[in-house]
């Protein structure tokens, strides 16, 4: 059965999570591709209002878009240039397009590294071993041209907070956006008086630290109007 826009969005929040609590555990990132997977194909299902494809290990794609485009999903935790992707050539033809992410364990952010059709694939892919092989290094610089709806936006002294629908947490100052945000919102719960920390005396990850900023902020704005 399809997956509502509203369970992916709250699959994908409690994969993160997960993904969170086991990385808090120790657990090397790289021991958690197939979480990673998962939490890459649910948030290129939420970005593309689309679908998880509907079987098991389908052949050469991951999500089904809105207007029928077979993704292709390829998710990673590695920060840095090193490492690589690879794509099976003998399955690139059931794929319309193909996209690269990546899990900023720093932030706790999806990074979309590269999004792009399965003709441009062919043309910078190098091919070893019967797999079209891409460095990170190679697409990691690239910037991404996907737009994600903003369901909270606030303004803090000279700057702008957004909550995106993934729940990643934007931060704007004179229409430059800002990377990394978290030092800059911890100032920010300092100067509010908020807690950087959660029930079990660990700091905020970045998603929770600005959802509680932006709530907070949200909450004096009601009662100032309300004077």
């Amino acid at each position: 059965m399809a997956l509502t826009q509203m369970q992916i969005i709250q699959s994908l929040g409690e994969a993160m999570a997960w993904f969170e609590r086991e990385i808090n555990w120790g657990v090397p990132p790289t021991e958690l591709r197939h979480l990673c997977g998962r939490i890459g194909e649910l948030y290129v299902a939420l970005i593309t209002n689309g679908q998880m494809a509907t079987a098991v290990n389908q052949k050469g794609y991951d999500v089904v878009s809105a207007d029928g485009q077979r993704i292709s999903v390829k998710t990673t935790a590695m920060m840095g240039n090193t490492g690589h992707f690879s794509i099976n050539s003998n399955t690139l033809e059931f794929v319309d397009r193909v996209i690269f992410l990546r899990i900023n364990t720093e932030e706790m952010q999806i990074e979309t590294l590269l999004d792009v059709s399965k003709d441009k694939i062919q043309d910078i892919a190098q091919v070893i071993d019967g797999k079209r092989t891409f460095s990170l290094g190679q697409i990691v610089t690239k910037p991404s041209t996907q737009k994600i709806k903003t369901i909270k936006e606030v303004s803090y002294q000279d700057y702008t907070l957004r909550e995106l629908e993934t729940g990643s947490i934007e931060l704007e100052l004179d229409g430059e956006k800002l990377n990394p945000v978290k030092p800059i919102l911890l100032r920010f719960a300092n100067e509010l008086n908020l807690s950087t920390l959660n029930s079990n005396g660990n700091l905020l990850n970045t998603r929770q630290l600005g959802s509680q900023i932006i709530r907070h902020l949200q909450s004096l704005a009601a009662t100032n109007a309300q004077n």
